[in-house]
């Protein structure tokens, strides 16, 4: 097939299979790419049109697109309305009959099918593997590929088996799909799918259609309180919660105001688990409470609102579920009910999904004397963690996976029964002699750590929330949402980027932090309070600057004329603006964080809420006296028209003007252009990009 005939094509089959009449951004450049028959990974936003870039390249490929999706309600709403728009799809999982598949697979082979969606977990099945041989695979489609990696957040190892899978089909073309995927995650992809010289799309993560919120909240009682406004505002929505227990609790809380609504979780049948979200998705109920364990399933494009009920264990899973909102690229709204208790829940999971060398050889030696003759167990899960007294639950099923990952063990179905059986493949290793990578296993248990470090740092941070996201992901230099909590706050309306005169003050606090900090190999490490380090920079002769001699530190007393009041003010705006931080321990040690440094050396862009120079010190000269009376009323209307504009303009509210400059104009209420010139903060680009409709206003009412 020629190169210029593929768009032609493609734009074709868009038009006949699709009813689109263009591409949205990024899909052309992908489906050529697959189309010149090249391996590739594409990391694509959720509600970015990740499908059609497999589903349009598999109508005009020879032989059939095998789409891997461990979302068994999705494989069968795709599946459904492709069979609608007269393309032969179907899928094979674990709700299809085993004469079924065997037919499904006999049409494969005979090439009846374009598109068949396949559940992970079928490639355990050797028959399966060796039926499917036969048949002709033109394109290999790994979906929700972050499930591939062990350091993902949702890590599942029937996606291990992925890379032997495609082996056996010969080794077609492969291409995997994910939404949310760091650095580290996709070189972890191109690895175990053994991509050639693959093509790496990472189409920006942004979503513009949502507004991210995080809300601090003391009391359970204040979490439903919370919930409650969201819904009455926003009607359809996802609520997530940590746990099942807490599913049930809040699921029972929103049907007794009235609320149409199903809960969802691991301890449903497969079979509930498939009509509660067939009820979401075909509209029948306004509100789904889910754990996050099986979030991935929900889709459904008019998603108005998810609720975070307690913190997630990681930024990317975060985003993931957050970024269920607003499929159909309308207005969303997103809000995280903070509190620092529920990190224990996740602390939890963490331990769970980390079990340590000894835990694994426990379970390994109770497997090893309970088995059979054939080496086969038939104890579930329960059954074992009671017996090798492991408190937690989930560690004994992480450890099976990872003597099933080592080759020692293997899990098998027991017929006409919901568990599963364990079956020892390696009987001559006796226990005492496993051979499994101890580093590995602290390599993943540190990173678990430090993502679920990240989430609460979010939590606690004042940037833009879809900035500190997007940094987190890698993207370079991200700009500020504008919808976000931190954005439309005070906070977010009164930050600018600093005159030189300030920049040359932040610089020099910084690298008085710096002194006073201590370098290691992982970064910086704080040695003492903000208090010192402000005692320190204002030249303090006080006896406890002077008896650990920071009075001969080259920073000491730089900051003098500044005065102490003005400093600590300075301080909390470079933590909130991310450029220090408090370590947590027995005293708040403060320090520099990447980006402080890097400021300190004068790389990179910041913006602050500015302390007034001079706070703290004698006002009793200064003209506030004289200033007329701020009309409230007014200023509250300033503020709408500045929101309209920064939705229109597509920059942050404090981008028209900041809190301080709207204010000045609520006090002083110029009606012409050269008036509106004399406060500060009107220049005159934003005086003739933004001030008419604000002037306008202000004639109006006085």
């Amino acid at each position: 097939m020629h190169s210029h005939l593929v768009p032609d094509l493609a734009k074709e089959m868009l038009r006949k299979a699709f009813g689109f009449e263009e591409f949205l951004d990024g899909q052309a450049g992908i489906v050529e790419e697959i189309l010149a028959s090249r391996d590739g990974l594409v990391v694509m936003p959720t509600g970015g049109g990740k499908s059609l870039c497999y589903q349009l390249p598999a109508l005009c490929l020879e032989g059939v697109t095998v789409v891997v999706s461990p979302l068994i309600a999705l494989m069968k709403d795709q599946v459904d309305a492709l069979v609608e728009k007269g393309v032969s799809a179907t899928l094979i999982n674990s709700t299809i009959s085993h004469s079924e598949q065997r037919s499904r697979i006999g049409q494969m082979v005979k090439g009846e099918f374009k598109l068949v969606y396949v559940a992970p977990e079928r490639f355990r099945a050797e028959g399966f593997v060796s039926a499917i041989r036969k048949v002709k695979v033109g394109l290999l489609a790994i979906d929700e590929a972050h499930c591939l990696s062990q350091w993902g957040h949702d890590f599942r190892p029937d996606y291990l088996r992925l890379g032997e899978a495609r082996r056996a089909l010969g080794d077609p073309q492969c291409v995997a799909f994910t939404a949310t995927a760091t650095q580290m995650v996709r070189e972890d992809i191109v690895k175990v799918l053994k991509l050639r010289k693959p093509f790496q799309t990472v189409t920006g993560f942004a979503r513009a259609n949502l507004s991210f919120n995080i809300n601090p909240v003391e009391t359970k009682a204040a979490k439903f309180r919370r919930t409650r406004e969201i819904l009455e505002e926003h009607r359809t929505g996802i609520v997530y919660c940590a746990t099942r227990k807490r599913v049930e609790e809040v699921a029972e809380t929103l049907h007794s105001w009235g609320v149409n609504c199903v809960g969802y979780h691991g301890g449903m049948t497969e079979q509930e688990r498939e009509e509660t979200q067939d009820r979401f998705i075909r509209r029948e109920v306004d509100v789904a409470v889910a754990t996050n364990a099986f979030g991935m399933g929900i889709d459904r494009a008019d998603v108005r609102f998810v609720i975070h009920f307690e913190v997630p264990g990681s930024v990317e899973a975060y985003y993931q579920e957050a970024g269920r909102a607003g499929r159909d690229g309308e207005a969303a709204y997103c809000e995280l009910l903070w509190n620092y208790a529920d990190t224990r829940t996740q602390e939890f999971f963490l331990e769970g999904a980390n079990p340590g060398y000894g835990t694994i050889c426990q379970v390994y030696e109770h497997l090893y004397e309970e088995a059979d003759g054939q080496g086969e167990i038939h104890a579930s899960i329960e059954e074992i963690t009671g017996a090798v007294e492991v408190k937690n639950g989930m560690a004994v099923s992480s450890a099976l996976s990872v003597l099933a990952r080592g080759g020692y063990v293997e899990r098998f179905d027991l017929p006409g029964q919901r568990r599963r059986g364990t079956r020892l493949k390696r009987l001559e290793v006796q226990p005492g002699h496993l051979e499994i990578n101890r580093d590995a296993l602290e390599e993943k248990e540190s990173r678990d750590r430090e993502k679920l470090k990240a989430i609460v740092a979010l939590c606690y941070g004042a940037v833009c929330r879809q900035q500190a996201i997007l940094n987190y992901f890698g993207e370079s230099e991200p700009g500020e949402c504008g919808a976000c909590d931190v954005c439309r706050s005070d906070y977010g309306t009164d930050r600018r980027e600093p005159t030189e005169s300030e920049g040359l003050v932040v610089r020099k606090a910084l690298s008085g932090v710096a002194r006073m900090s201590r370098r290691t190999g992982k970064g910086w490490e704080g040695i003492f309070g903000r208090g010192r380090i402000v005692q320190m920079l204002t030249g303090s002769k006080s006896q406890e600057i002077l008896r650990v001699r920071l009075h001969e530190l080259s920073t000491y007393g730089i900051l003098k004329e500044n005065g102490t009041a003005y400093l600590n003010q300075l301080f909390h705006a470079l933590h909130s603006a991310g450029l220090l931080v408090t370590q947590s321990g027995e005293f708040p040690l403060v320090t520099l964080t990447d980006k402080g440094e890097r400021i300190m050396k004068g790389e990179g862009a910041y913006s602050l809420v500015w302390p007034e120079q001079g706070s703290g010190r004698d006002k009793a000269g200064s003209k506030t006296g004289e200033l007329p009376p701020l009309d409230a009323g007014l200023y509250a209307q300033l503020k709408g028209i500045r929101n309209d504009l920064s939705k229109q303009y597509r920059v942050p509210p404090y981008g028209v003007f900041t809190n301080k400059t709207l204010e000045s104009l609520a006090r002083s209420r110029p009606t012409s252009l050269e008036e509106a010139m004399t406060i500060k903060g009107v220049g005159a680009v934003k005086a003739e990009r933004f001030l008419e409709p604000f002037l306008e206003l202000i004639r109006q009412e006085s």
